[in-house]
């Protein structure tokens, strides 16, 4: 099977709509911003995880959503937090990644939420 080589940060879609996301191979599981999880009007599931972060141990939900990376659509889970102050409000952890991607930090990208839209590839 031929993996999907991602860098740093990838644009991904949720239901659709394009979102720009941190790869976090240090990352368990993936999360979610509650204010994307609102503007898509994403239903909570009835499940609830611990999760230790840098803010210590959490009790949050989940959602499940329809995610494309690249190439590839799938179904995966989301830890649901506040992650407006953080530059990406999606990570995608090892969880997702598992699934066929390759992490090379030379792709990386320099994407941000502030860039309208306006994404400079750095190197290829």
């Amino acid at each position: 099977m031929d993996r999907i080589v991602l860098g740093l940060s990838e644009i991904i879609e949720i239901n659709g709509k394009e979102f720009s996301a941190k790869i976090d191979t240090g990352a368990r599981g993936n999360s979610i911003c509650k204010s994307v999880v609102k503007q898509l009007d994403l239903p909570y599931t009835n499940k609830k995880i611990w999760v230790k972060s840098s803010n210590g141990r959490q009790l949050r939900r989940l959602i499940e959503a329809e995610v494309r990376i690249k190439d590839q659509t799938f179904q995966t889970t989301f830890n649901v937090a506040d992650r407006t102050h953080l530059r990406f409000s999606i990570l995608i952890g090892v969880q997702t990644l598992q699934n066929g991607f390759l992490v090379d930090p030379s792709k990386n990208q320099v994407i941000s939420p502030k860039d309208k839209g306006l994404y400079s590839q750095i190197r290829q």
